[in-house]
């Protein structure tokens, strides 16, 4: 079977580049419908100075009206002419387009009991819709597109479906990507249905606002009116959200509330949520649709926070809550139930009152929304000390969604057991692409690469938690892809998968920026949100990288260089109505989180070299400086140059020079070392491997070892800690070691790179000396390399050990074994470095027990001597969301019991405090540990075994006693499969 795969895979990427390359648009992952030359059988939507008029119905919902007013926009903006919109039957024209919702559209519900159209695959569903051609469909009309739904959203997203087909980007006002010219539209014949989404309620959250988005709305509304310092918020500027909400077939909203209360601010916003077919919520911390700010404003003086354990205030905050869902009773929303302390920082006020407020809550809704409470949507948001309540036995009745929470760095809390999934009202997910909080705030720029998003998210699916999705999207801008990758998942999650993420690129990058170069953007990022998420911006300090091992520091900085350089030269390629869209979306986050990166690795430098006395350390410290200076004027261009100034304000946030959870108040720059120099030019060496320096060194300077497997390339930093220059020679004691120079003049520090040339080294162990001469100081640097007879570099079979490790990535196995019910799939381009290997099993398996029926990944491995091996496997922080185990998985080498390695236990708690947790999300990964004993030398074929699904594995370290400490360990070992 398996040459029957490969040929379909090959199959799948030639559809997927034809549909990539082919210049057409459409909607991402769907089929495409909308093509831009004339061919037989096609509905001309435009074509030469005709275009197609368009009908909604009077009697349909105003807020498909809406959608149709902005289809016609976006017609315009496509083809220069504006389509006539008409609403009576009697005002037809030849060509139309239809547009309208089951039971509220008169003529939609006519060409059904005409049989023009069948409905049957849309009566009685959520959110669905299908757009087809019609010949004759009514008197005077010759053919009509019309599009049905089969609800309100579901009419309004088949409009938006068209317009994101035609090309039209659901981000053209909020990322200013241009809108294609084209003089002729046309729509294939056929019948193009989608839905019902995989998660019923899909949304985002306005958190963490402040200071980028606030500031923004301050600038570009003003304040509050009577609310002096309250950025207003107001409907001009949600009308925006809800937009963007629809066209990317999102439905729900926590709106901003940091200093804000989205019914209060300006009564017109939750009016036009609900025309516009949003569907508003309010925070894990906001119950009852009332804002905490709404209490702060008129009820704190007298009443102080709000606090269900002072009984005095109990009737306050009853009343408090009835005149909030009074209010809104005729909008549409999900209510939030229970009671968090104030400003989601005080006192929690326990399991036993928390029932009591449900209680309370329930029975107002019961009183003034509906008597049948149960078709009332709610939720009970289990974040923080909810969670623990839960834990303990506080249960909500069962119509009410149980709201799981991610410990606010992505990786899921907590999802539903086999009983639970049982409950009428479901379960969903509160996820974060940002958060104000600790261990540390992350709100500057992109660190949530898409593989992590799908992992979590795919979890949450095939464990039931679909009911609601809200995520966390801080300022909005910089969010974008993460944002619209997460909706689309919501919307059809069995059409992304594990293996086509960078099909979800590719195909955002041609729709954004057109076919050219659509390949080259989506890889770029790929790359900078997969960088970042190494270690997020906020985390960064000058000793994040290893500067001596690993050549470590110097590749981060050389990849985030190469992705700033690539962008760069796309967009002197692009068109300047392109430059704009992608200067925010690809340009200026790669540049940023370049520089930024390069300013710590600079800081570092300068103080190891003031520590080695060299010359550069001063050069290293103005360059960092430089960097931070750099970094500022990037933001400031940003805020005040870049596209006008149209979005000041977005870049803010301070994201440099944090010392506790919080950011200070200012960004700051890193220390760094300098060094007085001495009087006259002095020659001193550094090496590969080490900290130290020489002449100053005890220590005998030895390069790590070469093998002729890994053919290893290392350097010799010949420098100076004086003034003036130096003169130098480089002489080796034998003709295999060679170096890229044998003398220079040194002002500051010459590089010497250092290889062999494996022809001529001899068999098995060598050693040899670089002898660094000035004058008649000399500095001497011992060599050594291995070059085994046996086995032969060309006949390895599998990963060979080098330098004392053997480095593997995990999709890189020799073999792989599944089980009836367990199995390793490939996660592409997740975790640090290349990829990951993630255990699955279907959410009601048991726990598998290696050596019977886990699934395990084999890597076959030539070592060189024998005796105690550890193994550092790196995994995702992926949390113990299954109350009944923890994760774990097993490790054994050759025929020996596989050793059982706890990931995370059962009882688990990811919070402030827990110093495991605290560092696992810094790091964005758990390194484990096995220790094993090798008894020969030679091939040997460690196994790693699933034991509990979801464990998603990284990269593997065998240490036979030369691993060096790095932050992302040592590049992946010479292999053959």
């Amino acid at each position: 079977m398996k040459p029957f795969f490969i040929q379909l895979k090959l199959l799948l990427l030639v559809l997927t580049s034809w549909a990539i390359f082919s210049g057409q648009v459409w909607a991402l992952g769907q089929d495409k419908y909308v093509v831009f030359t004339e061919a037989p059988d096609l509905f001309p939507l435009h074509q030469g100075n005709d275009t197609a008029t368009l009908y909604v119905d009077n009697a349909d919902w105003p807020g498909v009206a809406r959608a149709a007013t902005d289809l016609q926009g976006d017609l315009n903006r496509i083809t220069g002419h504006t389509p006539a919109m008409v609403h009576e039957a009697k005002t037809m024209s030849p060509t139309m387009v239809l547009i309208g919702t089951l039971g509220k559209s008169l003529l939609i519900d006519q060409l059904v009991r005409d049989k023009k159209i069948d409905v049957t695959s849309l009566a009685g569903k959520w959110e669905s819709f299908f757009l087809q051609t019609v010949a004759n469909p009514l008197p005077g009309v010759t053919q009509a597109l019309v599009i049905v739904g089969s609800d309100k959203r579901g009419t309004i997203y088949g409009v938006y479906d068209l317009s994101e087909q035609m090309g039209v980007s659901p981000w053209y006002w909020w990322a200013d990507v241009p809108v294609p010219h084209h003089d002729a539209v046309f729509v294939h014949a056929g019948k193009f249905q989608q839905g019902e989404p995989s998660v019923k309620y899909r949304g985002i959250f306005l958190n963490d606002e402040s200071p980028d988005l606030t500031n923004w709305v301050t600038e570009k509304f003003g304040n509050v009116p009577g609310l002096n310092g309250v950025a207003n918020y107001n409907h001009e500027f949600y009308a925006k959200v809800f937009e963007l909400i629809l066209r990317l077939k999102g439905n729900y909203l926590w709106p901003a509330m940091w200093n804000n209360a989205f019914n209060e601010d300006d009564p017109e916003s939750p009016r036009l949520a609900d025309e516009y077919g949003i569907v508003m919520g309010t925070s894990h911390q906001e119950p009852m649709l009332r804002g905490q700010k709404e209490w702060d404003r008129s009820l704190q003086r007298a009443n102080g926070n709000w606090n269900f354990s002072n009984v005095a205030q109990q009737p306050v905050l009853e009343q408090f809550w009835r005149d909030g869902v009074k209010r809104n009773r005729n909008f549409e929303s999900i209510i939030t139930l229970g009671l968090r302390a104030e400003n989601d920082s005080g006192a929690p006020i326990g399991a036993d009152l928390t029932g009591q407020v449900v209680a309370l809550q329930r029975k107002i809704l019961a009183e003034e929304v509906n008597p049948d409470v149960t078709k009332i949507p709610q939720l009970w948001c289990l974040y923080k000390e909810v969670m623990d309540y839960y834990n303990a036995g506080l249960h909500p009745p069962d119509d009410v969604t149980l709201l799981w929470a991610d410990d606010n760095w992505g990786d899921v809390r907590r999802l539903p057991t086999t009983a639970e999934r049982q409950r009428s009202g479901g379960a969903g997910i509160y996820y974060h692409f940002d958060y104000h909080g600790g261990p540390r705030n992350y709100q500057w720029i992109n660190s949530s690469p898409l593989p992590k998003i799908w992992d979590q998210m795919s979890l949450a699916k095939q464990y039931g938690a679909d009911r609601i999705w809200i995520v966390n999207v801080g300022h909005l801008k910089g969010e974008e892809i993460p944002i619209e990758y997460f909706l689309s998942l919501g919307w059809n999650s069995t059409r992304w998968t594990n293996d086509n993420i960078g099909e979800f690129t590719r195909l955002w990058a041609a729709r954004e920026f057109g076919p050219e170069h659509a390949a080259d953007i989506a890889d770029l990022v790929s790359q900078y949100a997969k960088y970042n998420a190494r270690r997020k911006p906020e985390l960064l300090e000058p000793a994040t990288y290893s500067l001596t091992d690993y050549n470590e520091a110097d590749s981060v900085v050389a990849d985030y260089n190469s992705v700033a350089a690539r962008a760069r030269a796309i967009y002197d390629q692009l068109p300047p109505p392109d430059k704009d869209a992608f200067n925010e979306l690809v340009l200026f986050p790669a540049q940023a989180c370049a520089q930024l990166n390069e300013m710590y690795v600079a800081a570092a430098k300068s103080q190891l070299y003031a520590q080695q006395g060299r010359v550069e350390a001063n050069y290293q410290a103005a360059r960092a400086l430089q960097l931070f200076q750099a970094d500022g004027d990037l933001m400031s261009y940003f805020n005040h140059t870049f596209a006008n100034g149209r979005w000041d304000h977005f870049m803010d946030q301070v994201h440099i020079g944090y010392t506790m959870w919080n950011s200070p108040a200012r960004d700051i720059a890193p220390r760094v070392g300098g060094i007085d120099l001495q009087p006259a030019a002095k020659m001193n060496v550094a090496i590969e491997g080490s900290a130290e320096c020489w002449p100053t060194s005890s220590d005998a300077g030895s390069l790590p070892a070469f093998d002729v497997f890994n053919q290893q390339h290392s350097y010799i930093d010949v420098y100076n800690s004086g003034q003036g220059s130096f003169n130098f020679s480089a002489a080796t004691s034998a003709p295999w070691i060679i170096l890229s120079a044998d003398h220079g003049t040194v002002d500051r520090e010459q590089r010497l790179g250092v290889t062999l040339d494996w022809s001529k080294v001899p068999a098995d162990w060598s050693r040899g000396t670089i002898t660094l001469s000035k004058g008649e100081e000399k500095i001497t640097v011992l060599v050594s390399a291995f070059n085994p007879a046996e086995p032969a570099r060309t006949s390895i079979h599998g990963f060979v050990e080098g330098r004392g490790v053997v480095s593997i990535e995990a999709e890189h196995y020799t073999n792989k074994n599944s089980t009836g019910n367990y199995d390793w799939i490939k996660i592409e381009d997740y975790g640090r470095t290349l990829s990951a290997m993630r255990s699955v099993a279907p959410s009601t398996a048991p726990s598998a027990t290696p050596g019977q029926n886990s699934a395990s990944l084999e890597y076959r491995m030539y070592l060189f001597k024998a005796g105690s091996v550890q193994t550092n496997l790196t995994v995702a922080p992926t949390l113990n969301f299954d109350p009944t185990r923890g994760l774990r998985l097993a490790v054994s080498f050759d025929d020996e019991a596989p050793q059982t390695v706890d990931i995370v236990p059962q009882n688990f708690t990811a919070q402030n405090g827990n110093r495991e947790w605290e560092e696992s999300v810094k790091d964005n990964v758990r390194i484990v540990h096995s220790t094993h004993n090798i008894t020969q030398p030679g091939y040997h074929t460690l196994k790693i075994w699933a034991i509990d699904p979801a464990v998603v594995l990284e990269k593997i370290v065998v240490d036979t006693g030369g691993l060096k400490k790095s932050y992302l360990g040592p590049p992946e070992s010479f292999h053959r499969d």
